[in-house]
C-alpha cells in the first residue's frame, strides 16, 4: 500500500473518530436532557400525594398490635401523630366512601358517601371495628377495609379505591413505627418523584449487629443506581466465613414503602412468586416481577414493634428522648 493511501485512510479514520466521538458527546447530552426533562415531568405527573396506615387487629405475631398503650397512647395514635408532620402529603376535599365491617352481610344502606374537607392527610386503613372507633377518639379518618386484605399493601390498594379522589402516589406507613421520623416519608415521596423508571421507593438505615441473626429485621442490598436487588430476613450478603463483618455496611430495611398509584391498582393482581412466599415479604413480589424500587439510605434507628418485648424498648426510648 502506498503511503499517500495510508495517510488518506489514517486521515479518514480520524474524521470518523472525531465524528463518533461528538455523535456521543451529543447523544449523551441529550440523553441528558431528556432524563432531566422526564424526571421533572415524572416530578410534576406524581404530585398528588395520600399517606394511609393500614392496621390489622388479628397480627399472627402480635395480636391487637395497633391498640398496645406506649407512655399512655395507642401506638397507631402515636404513628398518625407523627405522620401527620410529614409535608409531602396533601391536604385536599376527597370524597370518603365510609363502610363498616365490609366483607360482611349488611342490612339497608350502611354505606355513605360523605364529602369533607380533611384536616388531615392521614388515613387508617382497617377492618376490625375496635381499631376505627379507637383512631375516630384521636380524629383520624378511617376506611374500613375487608378482611380479606392478606397484606397491607392490597389494604393500601383497597383503600384507595374507596377515595374518591385520584392520587399519583401512594405512601404505605407502617402502624408499628411509632417514631417513624416524618422526613423519612417525605424522603420516600421525593425518590419515587424523582425515579421515573420506579414504581415502588422505601428506606433503609445502617444495621445493628446485635440484629443480623434476627429474621424480624429485615436486611437489604441495592445496587450501585440506589435501586433495590433483593430483601431477605436473613444476612446479606453473606460471606463464606458464615460471620458477620464488622467492617461491611450492612442495610436494614424500614418498613415505609411509596407506590405509583396505577402500579399499586395492579399489584392484587400480580400473582403471588416463590421468594416472596419463602421469605413471607411481599415487596420481593415487586422485584420478581420486573419492576424497579428505588431506595433511600436514611440515618435512623429502627423503632419497629414485631413482638410485645419490642414494647419496652420503644418505651424506654421514647423516655430517653422526653416524648410523652
Amino acid at each position: 500500500m502506498s503511503p499517500g493511501l495510508n495517510s488518506s485512510s489514517d486521515s479518514d479514520t480520524t474524521t470518523t473518530r472525531s465524528w463518533i466521538i461528538r455523535g456521543i458527546l451529543a447523544g449523551a447530552a441529550f440523553a441528558g436532557a431528556c432524563a432531566f426533562v422526564t424526571i421533572r415531568r415524572s416530578a410534576k405527573l406524581r404530585s398528588q400525594v395520600v399517606g394511609i396506615i393500614p392496621a390489622r387487629y388479628a397480627s399472627s405475631r402480635f395480636v391487637g398490635k395497633p391498640l398496645v398503650p406506649l407512655l399512655g397512647k395507642p401506638m397507631i395514635q402515636r404513628t398518625w401523630e407523627r405522620a401527620k408532620l410529614a409535608t409531602t402529603l396533601d391536604q385536599l376535599d376527597v370524597q370518603l366512601d365510609i363502610g363498616r365491617n365490609l366483607g360482611k352481610e349488611r342490612k339497608g344502606k350502611e354505606r355513605k358517601i360523605m364529602t369533607k374537607i380533611l384536616e388531615n392527610e392521614i388515613f387508617v386503613a382497617t377492618d376490625d371495628e375496635k381499631i376505627a372507633e379507637c383512631c375516630r377518639g384521636f380524629g383520624a379518618d378511617v376506611i374500613m377495609t375487608s378482611e380479606s386484605c392478606r397484606n397491607g399493601t392490597e389494604r393500601c390498594n383497597e383503600a384507595l379505591k374507596k377515595l374518591g379522589k385520584k392520587f399519583d402516589i401512594v405512601v404505605n406507613i407502617q402502624g408499628d413505627e411509632p417514631l417513624i421520623e416524618p422526613v423519612i416519608i417525605d424522603g420516600v415521596v421525593k425518590a419515587l418523584q424523582a425515579a421515573p423508571d420506579a414504581v415502588f421507593s422505601t428506606a433503609v438505615t445502617s444495621l445493628k449487629p446485635e440484629d443480623a441473626s434476627d429474621p424480624n429485621r429485615v436486611k437489604c442490598v441495592v445496587d450501585n443506581r440506589g435501586y433495590a436487588i433483593y430483601f431477605s430476613r436473613g444476612l446479606i450478603p453473606f460471606n463464606k466465613l458464615g460471620k458477620v463483618n464488622p467492617h461491611f455496611p450492612y442495610f436494614l430495611h424500614l418498613g415505609i414503602q411509596s407506590f405509583d398509584a396505577q402500579f399499586l391498582r395492579i399489584y392484587p393482581e400480580l400473582s403471588p412468586t416463590p421468594l416472596q412466599l419463602e421469605e413471607d415479604l411481599e415487596q420481593l413480589k415487586v422485584l420478581e416481577h420486573g419492576y424497579k424500587m428505588k431506595v433511600i439510605r436514611v440515618d435512623h434507628d429502627a423503632h419497629g414493634v414485631d413482638t410485645p418485648e419490642d414494647v419496652v424498648k420503644i418505651e424506654a426510648l421514647m423516655r430517653a428522648q422526653n416524648l410523652s
